[in-house]
């Protein structure tokens, strides 16, 4: 089963690079992006599908590593790895941070506390004009130069997301299957058993919980490159719904799921939304089905199915 898992995970990403020079602009651009909140969203998963703890403030870190890639890029003219070690390190320190505060919570009191702490990070975003440049946002972020590579350029910045996702599925994909891996799992059936058995419930959700906003904010230092521009809208609380959108359409637990959940969210904003305003209607109704007939998500219907 997991190897030919790994076959349609290698066909799809050689399917992608195959056909990503010959995408138009756009198509390309909704693309890329696809790949970027797909991080996003597998990140969330790790919490959510594999832990079972709800965030509402995942996009926090994702908008932490955003602005620590705009402020340094604009600011100080760092360069590609700089930015990234600090988006991501400060992304992990929130999260560190954050985690003390909710993981002692559960259920819908950890769903609150989460909401709480995202708005704090929006409310800075706001507020710190010095900073964050409140609601103007900073702009100009430009594409990063990685050595020898111009990544300037929509296909090559494309290829530098393919990799960036495929590497960031590789290390969750490892980690769930770890043994740490497959005690997150345990308490997501049951936390006092795995008491019972020895384990630290609460550092191995900890420990989570951290993992988790290291790569959401690994996602964000990506977005900032690929938008130009990083604003508190990249950190609000509609981003932290849709990506647990993305997870529950695509199936949690499955990593894969979040990212196809991320690829059908992008398209239903982007395309649908040309033809239609009521593009919110049909992506209510798309989640509505999806929880009705799949309650697992598209992925966990399909493995389901298979069985």
């Amino acid at each position: 089963m997991i190897g030919r898992r790994a076959l349609l995970a290698a066909a799809a990403v050689v399917a992608l690079a195959a056909v990503g020079p010959f995408l138009p602009a756009y198509p390309l651009t909704l693309l890329t992006q696809a790949l970027i909140v797909g991080i996003l969203a597998m990140s969330l998963d790790v919490i959510l599908g594999y832990t079972g703890l709800s965030s509402l403030g995942h996009a926090a870190y994702f908008g932490v590593g955003a602005y620590a890639v705009a402020i340094m890029a604009t600011e100080r003219q760092a360069g590609l790895l700089a930015c990234l070690a600090m988006g991501v390190l400060l992304a992990a320190a929130t999260a560190a941070v954050f985690g003390l505060l909710a993981i002692r919570a559960t259920g819908t009191y950890f769903l609150m506390i989460t909401l709480a702490l995202g708005m704090v990070i929006w409310g800075l975003a706001f507020r710190w004009v010095s900073l964050t440049k409140g609601d103007n946002g900073i702009a100009g972020v430009p594409r990063p130069v990685l050595g020898p590579l111009d990544l300037s350029g929509p296909v090559p910045f494309f290829y530098f997301c393919l990799l960036s996702a495929l590497v960031a599925w590789a290390l969750m994909g490892l980690l769930v299957v770890s043994p740490f891996g497959l005690g997150l799992r345990g308490i997501r059936g049951s936390e006092t058993r795995m008491r019972a058995l020895g384990y630290n419930v609460w550092l191995h959700k900890y420990a989570a919980f951290v993992i988790s906003g290291v790569f959401a904010g690994f996602g964000g230092t990506l977005w900032a490159y690929y938008n130009g521009f990083v604003s508190p809208n990249d950190v609000q609380l509609v981003t932290s719904v849709e990506t647990l959108l993305m997870v529950a359409l695509g199936g949690p637990g499955t990593l894969i799921g979040p990212a196809l959940g991320a690829g059908i969210i992008v398209f239903l904003k982007n395309f649908v939304s040309v033809y239609t305003k009521r593009w919110l209607l049909i992506l209510g109704g798309t989640y509505i089905g999806v929880i009705l007939f799949a309650p697992s998500g598209i992925v966990g219907a399909l493995r389901g199915r298979r069985r």
